[in-house]
């Protein structure tokens, strides 16, 4: 009974969260990108550049429910019914959300900046508030975030770059309308990019990773701090100070970025002389951190004479 009502309440409280995302990322749409004439990426935006087009006559709400009747259904296919049903869930919710908040004059006085830059880096930064909150749940608003999900879950490569490369054609149509120019193209793409950034660092803050190198006379204490104190695995290369001459040992150890502060105090308290290099590094694989996604590999078919001399050979031998 006990299993049953904690899973009811963790699934309660994984819409709860993917509702207050949907409302974050409508908020956003509604109260700081089309208020300004800006555009954006995905579905969202596509629906936007139509309105834009209509002169408000397709309402932003009606054309994004209807694209994305079809792309949820190659999401439910590819990445499964849960997954499915939350996009369903998410995108009624936004179509809501997009069709009741330009009504709300509380919502609608955020719009009142008249700096167009701000409202498109602040806006941008907004969506990815609320698409990090549902994507973190296992939902998606539909269009391109499907795209980004069915790329991270086969290919290592991260949601913001999909993002960008998908949402630019999309951005870039509105240099077809009437009225409009390149001016709103960079606004527009603007949103995008601030929009990419603080996803990644939502969806992938924690997951960044450094490697620390470590030169100190005290590399045998402090190498056994880093294994016993700190969990983490460390390699000790041979090296030699060129000026003095004396051979001694580099410590590598490879941490997630919250964990620096942490490993250089515990270093400076056994070696507050210690020499230290901190580096990001792009992707690291292994235990511990990523599992490296290796693309399914595919037979090659057999040509029709291949086939033929298989069958003779398998004549023969019977």
């Amino acid at each position: 009974m006990a299993d049953k009502v904690a899973t009811v309440s963790k699934i309660i409280f994984e819409y709860f969260v993917i509702t207050v995302g949907v409302f974050i990322y409508c908020g956003g749409w509604t109260a700081f990108i089309t208020p300004q004439g800006i555009t954006g990426g995905g579905v969202t935006g596509l629906a936007t550049n139509i309105q834009y087009a209509t002169n408000g006559f397709i309402p932003l709400y009606v054309s994004y429910i209807g694209i994305n009747v079809i792309l949820l259904l190659v999401g439910t296919i590819i990445l499964g019914r849960g997954f499915g049903f939350k996009t369903i869930y998410s995108i009624l919710c936004a179509t809501f959300f997009l069709a009741v908040m330009p009504h709300w004059h509380w919502l609608m006085s955020l719009s009142d900046i008249s700096d167009k830059l701000v409202s498109a880096v602040l806006g941008g930064a907004i969506l990815a508030v609320g698409i990090s909150m549902i994507f973190k749940k296992g939902g998606s608003t539909g269009g391109t975030d499907i795209i980004a999900l069915v790329f991270t879950k086969y290919y290592d490569t991260s949601p913001g770059k999909v993002f960008m490369y998908c949402d630019l054609i999309i951005i870039g149509s509105i240099l077809f309308l009437p009225g409009k120019g390149l001016s709103d193209f960079i606004y527009g793409y603007l949103t995008t990019v601030s929009f990419s950034y603080m996803l990644d660092a939502f969806l992938t803050g924690r997951q960044q990773s450094v490697q620390i190198l470590v030169i100190s006379g005290k590399y045998q204490a402090i190498a056994d701090m880093l294994i016993s104190d700190e969990h983490r695995g460390v390699t000790a290369l041979d090296s030699m100070g060129w000026y003095t001459k004396d051979e001694s040992k580099v410590l590598v150890v490879v941490a997630r970025k919250y964990q620096v502060a942490g490993i250089m105090s515990s270093i400076k308290n056994i070696d507050n002389r210690a020499f230290v290099t901190v580096g990001n590094v792009s992707a690291v694989y292994g235990e511990g951190f990523e599992k490296v996604k290796v693309k399914p590999q595919f037979k090659e078919k057999k040509s029709k004479d291949e086939k033929v001399r298989s069958f003779l050979k398998w004549i023969n031998n019977s």
